[in-house]
């Protein structure tokens, strides 16, 4: 069983590196236990993601005590009452969607000295049902966060909408990042990541195409 997750993840590795060796795979690991984990720990992975913060931290605690280089990614909607728990145990938040968010994140990072890496969801297909700062909006907020808050903005992430365009939606993204010479650009899953890939994605998240599905 250990060796599927392994296995796994290196098919993704081969496609990936054959169209750009610097992107990264986050293992999204949202539901599965340590034991799924661990060999993929134990090989060298160093990128995984959550999106509960009670369950990151039952999770991930001691792992990262024990391994310095690994890198957690909060990749799910954070309530601003759980940033306390999410600072420092995440190296990178993929979802800052509000200014709200972004002062509470501002304000903690100055108290524990310590700075995350930070992506700007953007709610690139303006759907009201879906979380992100609206393109319009964005040269406002990404100023605020830069110059008012001191928050280090890497790129900008998305989710497309589920509506077959996700190649447009991608398009649109690398040039939104390119335009704010941002060098992170998180995007794709495990239905489009090569697609996300070809378009300029640095970053990638990755769940059942590493684990399995979900129960």
């Amino acid at each position: 069983m250990e060796h599927e997750t392994i296995n796994n993840l290196n098919l993704i590795k081969n496609e990936v590196e054959l169209k750009n060796s610097k992107v990264k795979i986050v293992a999204v690991t949202k539901t599965f236990d340590l034991e799924k984990i661990q060999p993929l720990i134990n090989y060298g992975h160093l990128h995984y993601g959550e999106n509960k913060i009670q369950e990151a931290v039952k999770k991930w605690i001691d792992v990262k005590k024990k391994n310095k280089d690994l890198k957690l990614h909060f990749i799910g909607k954070l309530q601003t009452n759980k940033v306390k728990f999410a600072l420092p145990l995440f190296d990178f938040i993929h979802s800052l969607d509000s200014l709200k968010l972004a002062n509470k994140i501002s304000s903690l990072q100055s108290k524990i000295n310590f700075k995350p890496n930070i992506f700007i969801q953007v709610n690139i297909g303006e759907e009201k049902q879906k979380n992100g700062v609206l393109i319009n909006e964005l040269n406002f907020f990404l100023k605020e966060c830069i110059e008012n808050l001191d928050l280090n903005i890497v790129g900008l992430m998305c989710i497309p909408p589920n509506d077959g365009k996700s190649i447009e939606h991608f398009k649109k993204m690398k040039i939104l990042n390119d335009d704010r010479r941002l060098k992170e650009l998180s995007m794709g899953m495990s239905s489009d990541y090569l697609e996300a890939v070809n378009q300029g994605a640095t970053f990638v998240r990755i769940g059942s195409k590493i684990f399995g599905e979900r129960n």
